[in-house]
């Protein structure tokens, strides 16, 4: 059981990893050269769907860690 454990939490923790990568594609280099940052703009379609996988991969991870600790 245990190792079943580790193995979904690496697999959680890789997909947490692709998520975050995704999220800052297409922010981080315009910034970089002093653009786009002062303007607020809301989260919508592809970027809401990434940042609710992010938080439901988090929380699963955290899960698994704790399930990881008892067994």
């Amino acid at each position: 059981m245990n190792n079943n454990l580790l193995i979904a939490q690496s697999i959680v923790s890789l997909l947490i990893v692709i998520t975050i990568l995704l999220q800052q594609r297409g922010t981080a280099l315009g910034s970089a050269f002093g653009g786009g940052g002062e303007v607020y703009s809301t989260r919508r379609g592809i970027q809401q769907k990434l940042l609710i996988t992010t938080i439901v991969l988090t929380i699963a991870f955290l899960v698994l860690t704790v399930l990881n600790l008892v067994y």
